[in-house]
């Protein structure tokens, strides 16, 4: 070892006990002997009324479920409709009512009618277009065979102030009907 480190080291030895009796001191001379605040306190805390605790609410008992899947359609597996199982009194009228599902759905038939508004029309080439805002924000423009809402609903006619279309839903016994729809153009 070097001098140097040999001095460091007797130098230290010599500090720490020092530094820590004069800690020592230090403490102990922040002790204040006189607790009479603090006793007077927790008198008054202890001859506060002691507060009633409430009794715990009642537990209803519930009844058990027990689930028995005898005789159910497995729900993982797809619905297999046969065609015997189905008689012909109970078979859906088909009146040949039919949505075009081959053609390219258009960006408007992502959104349901009741939020797209009309705000608009204007003319462009001697072609009649009507100005829809979609709930995002964004303002499309139509006409006359365009398709929107989600239940494949055409637009037959525009005028100044609204939009009529022909929508193809579907029935409760399963076949398809054609419904009018339309669209009133809504002022700011």
């Amino acid at each position: 070892m070097t001098l140097f480190k040999k001095d460091f080291y007797a130098v230290i030895k010599n500090i720490v006990p020092l530094f820590c009796c004069l800690l020592a001191f230090n403490i102990a001379g922040c002790v204040n002997s006189d607790v009479s605040d603090l006793t007077q306190y927790i008198s008054a805390v202890k001859l506060r009324p002691k507060g009633a605790i409430k009794p715990l609410p009642e537990m209803k008992t519930i009844e058990p479920f027990v689930f028995a899947p005898e005789g159910l359609r497995d729900p993982f597996r797809p619905v297999e409709k046969l065609e015997d199982d189905v008689s012909p009194e109970h078979a859906a009228p088909d009146f040949g009512i039919r949505p075009d599902t081959s053609r390219t759905k258009e960006t408007l038939e992502a959104y349901s009618l009741v939020t797209l508004r009309m705000v608009g029309t204007l003319t462009i080439n001697k072609v009649f277009w009507a100005l829809i805002k979609a709930s995002d924000g964004v303002i499309h423009r139509v006409r006359k065979g365009h398709h929107m809402g989600h239940n494949y609903g055409e637009i037959r006619r525009i005028t100044d102030n609204n939009i009529e279309l022909m929508e193809i839903v579907p029935d409760q016994s399963g076949a398809w009907r054609k419904q009018q729809a339309s669209m009133a153009l809504v002022e700011s």
